[in-house]
């Protein structure tokens, strides 16, 4: 019998969970809330917003959905998945409890702390004096981290104390991203990559590595982004690395989980960086990245809804990956990450022969138009990372459009 699914987002990585369901010979039909431009051309787009989990059960039940994909983080912290796991309907996407992994930087750090995952040292605060003596007192760089959801961008490393200073005002007095704490860790040097699993309760099924480009410009400059690029594979993580990465922190943390009763299914995602003593978390995610997503999910040979069929009923399952390298660059509006217009046609996209994933794109009319910070992904294919590179920067050159730019500089430290 095949299946229904509902995707919860609207931007490129649903766009690519989108497309990897498509590929299943299981999958029927494929909504997606609320969709973008782009996903319109690969599932049916439904105007339901994504923190609407009332009007999500509604559409499932409604819709005769087998299967219902959670996206993005916002809908997770929304308690989507508990709204649909009440009613009994199947949502691949781990509780609002268990998403605190994500939605609490000192709860991931307490969870850590306890289970013996390998990460920085930290301290937490919600007084701006007294964070502000702690990391007057201690060696550059700081990390402050905001103790919430900021769309990728409640992470500073201050390399002056001026900027610390800064960022903890911010945070803590000028309440930026709302009224919270904020969490300060121990500098870690290294190549950072991206470990996405999926897991349930105790199980774990690894992904394919990726690394993920944070700067919004290239050589690494200028502010952090939600990502202006990935690629897969990560030729500097050996099986030694994976296999330390995939039992000391992916399994422990879901393991803790499970200890803590609050057990995790969807994908636990591993920001994780490379020191001279091995593999660190930087943080977790607990769901799906963005672009990593984007270059991970086309190299899954093996069925994905049978994937996420296993993680929900907790189910064993085997996944087999391509050997070839998929390379992904973002065209980004004009002063992304700050501000940006919105609304500029977009011109040859019928002419690119590429993975396209649209993540803040709309329609009008004929005419594809920018809606949103980032708005494409363009991914490149090859034998070697390099060739991927080719493809990609060459893709890109067949697209017209005066309000983006994006990084030339993609997987450079792999090529």
């Amino acid at each position: 019998m095949k299946k229904n699914v509902l995707v919860i987002g609207g931007g490129g990585r649903c766009h690519a969970i989108v497309k990897a369901l498509k590929r299943s010979p299981r999958v029927q039909k494929i909504f997606c809330a609320p969709g973008n431009a782009g996903i319109a051309a690969d599932a049916e787009c439904v105007a339901i917003g994504v923190e609407d989990a009332e009007g999500i059960v509604k559409f499932v039940e409604e819709n005769a959905i087998d299967m219902t994909v959670v996206g993005p983080e916002a809908a997770l912290a929304a308690g989507v998945v508990d709204a649909l796991a009440a009613k009994g309907h199947k949502a691949f996407g781990p509780t609002k409890a268990a998403a605190r992994i994500e939605s609490s930087k000192e709860f991931a750090k307490q969870i850590m702390a306890k289970y013996n995952v390998l990460t920085a040292g930290y301290e937490a605060f919600d007084n701006f004096e007294q964070a502000w003596d702690y990391v007057k007192g201690r060696p550059l760089p700081a990390v402050i981290k905001y103790d919430g959801l900021a769309a990728g961008k409640g992470v500073v490393v201050a390399l002056t104390y001026e900027e610390a200073e800064e960022a903890l005002r911010d945070m803590l007095l000028d309440a930026s991203f709302g009224k919270g704490r904020v969490v300060v860790e121990d500098f870690l040097d290294g190549p950072e990559f991206s470990f996405m699993c999926v897991v349930s309760g105790n199980k774990v099924y690894p992904l394919a590595m990726a690394q993920d480009h944070k700067r919004a410009y290239d050589g690494d400059k200028g502010p952090n982004t939600g990502g202006m690029g990935a690629y897969s594979p990560v030729p500097f993580v050996t099986e030694e690395i994976r296999e330390k990465a995939l039992n000391e922190i992916i399994q422990r943390t879901a393991d803790g989980l499970v200890a803590e009763g609050v057990p995790f299914t969807g994908v636990l995602y591993g920001g994780l960086i490379l020191t001279k003593e091995g593999p660190k978390v930087i943080e977790f995610n607990a769901r799906f990245g963005d672009p990593e997503t984007e270059v991970v999910l086309p190299r899954l040979e093996s069925d994905f809804y049978d994937l996420v069929e296993a993680a929900v009923e907790g189910k064993d399952c085997e996944t087999r990956w391509s050997p070839e390298a998929y390379l992904g660059v973002v065209l980004a509006s004009k002063g992304y990450p700050g501000h940006y217009e919105k609304g500029a046609e977009i011109k040859g996209l019928g002419n690119v022969d590429a993975l396209v994933y649209h993540m803040g794109t709309k329609r009008d009319g004929d005419k594809i138009l920018t809606a949103g910070g980032r708005v494409l992904m363009v991914v490149g294919k090859g034998k070697t990372i390099s060739e991927a590179n080719e493809k990609a920067k060459a893709e890109i050159a067949k697209i017209d459009c005066d309000a983006l730019f994006h990084r030339t500089d993609i997987g450079k430290a792999s090529l």
